[in-house]
């Protein structure tokens, strides 16, 4: 699902949410963008501001805390349906706190395909997670 794109796997790739999201989804991260239709190719992390990193990262550390918080009630879903409201629910969290840091989904999704493919900017945003995260 499109919640499970959110995530950013930068700031946590051992989240167990992951693993149990892509059991249910075949939509990984790194494949977020391009399932969405986002063309990375006419992006450069050399273009992207350091206010535009800086909003991504505090938006990604916002996600990956919504979606550890939420972790508990997906896995206990009894139903698809129940899984289904749950997700749901997560992506329209997760889009507000995108939105809140200042980013669009579509620029949140751009910068976390990018993060993924561009081995420059996936260092500058996982130093600057870790950087955040550690303070």
């Amino acid at each position: 699902m499109i919640a499970i794109a959110l995530y950013c796997v930068l700031a946590n790739p051992t989240a167990s949410l992951a693993a149990s999201a892509q059991e249910n989804s075949s939509i990984v991260p790194s494949q977020a963008a391009s399932s969405v239709g986002i063309d990375t190719s006419t992006i450069s992390s050399e273009k992207v501001s350091s206010e535009k990193v800086s909003q991504f990262v505090s938006a990604c550390l916002q996600v990956v805390s919504l979606i550890e918080r939420r972790e508990g009630q997906l896995q206990a879903a009894e139903t698809d349906s129940e899984s289904l409201r749950i997700q749901r629910e997560i992506e329209t969290d997760a889009i507000a706190l995108i939105e809140q840091a200042g980013l669009t989904r579509q620029e949140y999704l751009q910068l976390l395909s990018l993060a993924n493919v561009d081995p420059e900017f996936g260092e500058r945003v996982a130093t600057l997670l870790q950087e955040a995260s550690s303070s």
